[in-house]
């Protein structure tokens, strides 16, 4: 099949049809001139024939549909691609008829519908005389077609037919994959924007609309674990309750990982909203049955009305951001609206992490030191590392309030780093006895480095690998459980003790302790508080006691306030006690104070007044 530009091969076919004529009118007048050679009307007639079948070849082997009209408008040509393309059954049957026939032919035959026709078919009323026009048009059954005419000098037309919908699909697909997610099909983020775009536009006639971000808890738990296909098996489930959940009209898009939204239509806000958050909550948080795994994750969703949350995109987005981080920090599972105080938070979170920055390049973070007590004899076994941030205009920044923000932004791991480095170096002064434990966060175990900064933190400072207690919490467990355990084997190769922080609140720990053999647990401080007025404590102490000796590990009670619990820690059998009782924290230079006082006072009992030195 021959395949041409609809323009070229138009001038072709009317230059093939004005030879044609030419010879028919040289052959007409031949046979009136009787003196004219016979030779010469016999090669004339030859020519047209030749020509004539060139002309119907070039026709039948055309991939586009071909139809002529002529001065009079009614048709000349009409080629065998166009009689396929259209349903004609018998296209010599049109020959000289008006296009009304044509246009009654293919309505029998289903592949047009009324309103199409004159424009496919140039009925002269429908077009000016010398208008040259492309054009495409869907038939009946769904293929496109293109259309493209030119009118034929004295008076007639040229139009092609070209079925182009494959390659209609193909860029309607590709137009649909530029805008839309591959893993879920949702609307991507560029998609989502102009939805975005288009509803502010709405809100000068007085219309109002809530946007939802969403992000799954736990979703990198799942993927680490179970693989990436779990995780992508569980962005398609998710997408799918999403769409249940929401209304006709309603945005559902994949902003990219495990992060969605949805732009929800309605005047009633903040009710729909609301509502829509809670519903979505819960059908979230059910489990998810994928590939013989069952998969539990949570939503968290930052929510912002328009016009009250603003009047841009930008700002929009970046108040649902805001909203989201705050359900994220009040513990996931939940949503937050968006209120004007967030904004000047997460300013005054920026301001606090340039802050930290500036601490951490010019060495403004300083180790204090809390001792831990042997039970037995009284005397002081190890100092816990504790980082402390006195802020030049601040004051005294706590933990709580510097570290999440450090594990957020990626500097807790220099952090971590440095501490190890500097504890170690003080630790070595003190007398040989003595252990340093540090506590090392969920983040820094995701760092490959942190085999080789703490054996290069022992060879600098000289600490035996021994005296090194490194105090892990159950999180850092929960993040990868193989790579986490072999992580901790290399640390105890070192010569390290490794420690349970927080024993008794995680929902797992036991059977990390048979995974695993640690040196030590440490019993949460929330159960030694309760111990004066809770029964159930005491019996969880003991029990963790028994569980520690059992499996030859030494048991440390945080938390310790009073010569009561003290005294009740000791007849339990707790191996080592920690907490205000004995002291709280100090800075590096008077450790060896402290030292000397509490070893003074072993055999005495402890009273709040010997230890105000060291508060």
């Amino acid at each position: 099949m021959i395949r041409e530009d609809p323009h070229l091969l138009g001038a072709r076919v009317i230059a093939l049809e004005r030879e044609n004529r030419l010879l028919k009118e040289a052959v007409s007048q031949g046979g009136h001139i009787r003196s004219q050679s016979n030779r010469v009307l016999d090669s004339t007639l030859e020519r047209l024939e030749l020509q004539n079948i060139r002309f119907e070849a070039a026709l039948d082997n055309m991939t586009q549909g071909l139809c002529m009209l002529d001065a009079t408008h009614r048709i000349a040509v009409l080629n065998r691609r166009f009689a396929t393309m259209f349903g004609i059954a018998d296209r010599n049957a049109l020959t000289n008829a008006p296009p009304r026939e044509l246009l009654d032919a293919t309505l029998k035959a289903g592949t047009l519908t009324d309103p199409t026709g004159e424009e496919l078919f140039m009925f002269p009323q429908a077009v000016e005389v010398s208008t040259i026009a492309s054009f495409t048009r869907e038939l009946a059954d769904g293929r496109m077609v293109t259309v493209n005419r030119q009118p034929v000098a004295g008076g007639g037309w040229v139009v092609t037919y070209e079925d182009v919908t494959e390659r209609h699909r193909a860029e309607a697909q590709l137009d649909h994959m530029a805008l839309h997610d591959s893993l879920t099909d949702l609307p991507n983020r560029a998609l989502f924007r102009m939805h975005l775009e288009r509803e502010l536009a709405l809100i000068g006639r007085g219309d109002r609309f809530a946007l939802l971000f969403l992000d799954l808890d736990r979703f990198k738990t799942v993927n680490d674990t179970l693989g990436h296909q779990i995780g992508d098996a569980l962005l398609r489930a998710v997408a799918g309750r999403l769409k249940e959940c929401v209304r006709e009209g309603d945005v559902i898009a994949r902003l990219g990982g495990d992060e969605f939204a949805i732009i929800q239509s309605s005047v009633e806000q903040p009710i729909s909203a609301t509502a829509l958050a809670r519903r979505l909550v819960d059908i979230i948080g059910e489990p998810f049955d994928l590939d013989e795994h069952q998969v539990v994750v949570g939503l968290s969703i930052g929510i912002v009305l328009a016009p009250a949350d603003g009047l841009t995109a930008n700002d929009i987005l970046k108040n649902a951001d805001l909203a989201l981080y705050r359900a994220k920090a009040e513990g996931r599972g939940t949503y937050r609206f968006f209120a004007p105080i967030m904004n000047a938070q997460m300013q005054e979170r920026r301001h606090l992490e340039l802050d930290l920055r500036h601490a951490v390049a010019n060495r403004q973070l300083e180790l204090f030191y809390q001792p831990l007590i042997n039970m037995a004899s009284g005397r002081v076994c190890s100092f816990e590392a504790l980082l402390r941030w006195h802020h030049p205009s601040r004051g005294l920044v706590q933990p709580g309030d510097f570290i999440p923000l450090a594990e957020e932004v990626g500097l807790i791991i220099p952090i971590g780093e440095w501490v190890l480095d500097e504890a170690c170096h003080e630790a070595v002064k003190w007398p040989r006895e003595i252990r340093l434990a540090v506590n090392v966060s969920v983040a820094q175990f995701r760092s490959p480095h942190l085999v080789e900064a703490t054996a290069q933190a022992l060879r600098s400072s000289g600490l035996a690998p021994d005296r090194l207690d490194i105090e892990i919490t159950e999180s850092v467990l929960m993040q990868d459980t193989e790579v986490t355990l072999a992580t901790l084997g290399r640390l105890r190769d070192l010569g390290a003790r490794i420690s349970m922080d927080d024993f008794g609140t995680g929902y797992s720990s036991l059977s990390y302790l048979r995974s695993f053999p640690f040196h030590k647990i440490k019993i949460d401080q929330c159960f030694v508080h309760d111990l004066s007025t809770s029964g159930g404590s005491i019996a969880i102490i003991r029990a963790i006691v028994r569980l520690g000796h059992a499996l030859g590990m030494s048991v440390t009670a945080e938390g310790v306030e009073t010569e009561q619990q003290l005294a009740q820690l000791r007849a339990e059998g707790c191996t080592e006690g920690q907490g205000y009782l004995f002291s709280r924290a100090c800075s590096a230079d008077r450790v060896p104070d402290m030292i000397a006082s509490l070893n003074d006072t072993a055999a005495r009992p402890f009273s709040s007044s010997e230890t105000e030195l060291f508060v």
